[in-house]
């Protein structure tokens, strides 16, 4: 565990294992725990990194800032300070949101993506009125919002301590977060993706209630080596609810990676 400055930002981040490098980059308002089973599985043979993103956990709580930009400049920036060569980038909901875009903006710093229920262009086109309700539920009652919501965010198999940690998690997070949330209203990756240049490999969780699976092999289509997966038993949070299936995927990214083959479209 170790703290780095990176365009500003003190970020909380572990650091695992050696070889190539995969970073893991979570959802709203979580942290870098989310991915413990991945990180335990995958430093075996792989240099792990999960950061506490700006404004979660252990990192700085700014109050400004809190904006899809500012996000992909400090991953872009902590690789830089870390000397991350092309690692892969693994997002969960709006991480994986903002690894596509680092991908975009840097696609020769970055080997490929796994998106994990990304939310693509759904809060755009379908979530704005609900976002705005939950905006004001958070700033009226963040605990008791957070406790009908989060478990919702798991299948109905999920040990339903996930969700009673994830809240937790949340709760230890900066309350100007909620920034973001209004930030994911106006974002449409369809408009982008046909430039994204590097492997995406898109996986959701069948069971998911928050975003359709549709979404994800709507953008791996769009992707061009884009390949989509998705996770049965499994809702929004497949990596947690289903961490053997999510990654053995997430090996064979890494395996198409370092045979430097695109995913087949």
């Amino acid at each position: 565990m170790a703290y780095t400055t990176a365009n500003g930002i003190r970020l909380f981040h572990t650091d695992t294992g050696t070889g190539t490098p995969v970073l893991f980059l979570h959802g709203w308002g979580s942290g870098s725990g989310v991915w413990e089973a991945q990180a335990t599985e995958l430093a075996s043979d792989h240099r792990v990194l999960a950061v506490d993103l700006r404004g979660c956990g252990r990192t700085d709580h700014p109050a400004e800032g809190n904006t899809t930009d500012a996000n992909v400049a400090d991953i872009l920036a902590l690789m830089d300070v870390l000397g991350l060569e092309q690692p892969l980038l693994v997002g969960s909901s709006l991480g994986a949101a903002f690894a596509l875009e680092a991908a975009l903006r840097a696609p020769h710093r970055v080997a490929g993506v796994v998106s994990i229920s990304g939310p693509g262009y759904w809060p755009a086109q379908a979530m704005s009125r609900a976002l705005r309700t939950l905006r004001t539920a958070l700033l009226d009652d963040r605990a008791a919002t957070l406790s009908g919501w989060v478990p919702h965010w798991f299948g109905p198999e999920a040990d339903p301590g996930l969700a009673a940690r994830t809240v937790e998690q949340i709760l230890r997070s900066g309350p100007y977060v909620i920034d973001l949330l209004d930030a994911s209203r106006t974002g449409d990756p369809r408009e982008t993706l046909a430039q994204l240049a590097v492997p995406a490999l898109f996986l959701h969780g069948r069971l998911d209630t928050e975003i359709p699976p549709e979404v994800s092999r709507t953008l791996a289509r769009l992707a061009p080596y884009g390949e989509f997966h998705e996770i049965a038993h499994a809702g929004h949070m497949a990596h947690q609810e289903q961490p053997a299936a999510v990654n053995a995927l997430i090996r064979s990214a890494l395996a198409r990676a370092a045979a430097d083959a695109p995913l087949p479209a």
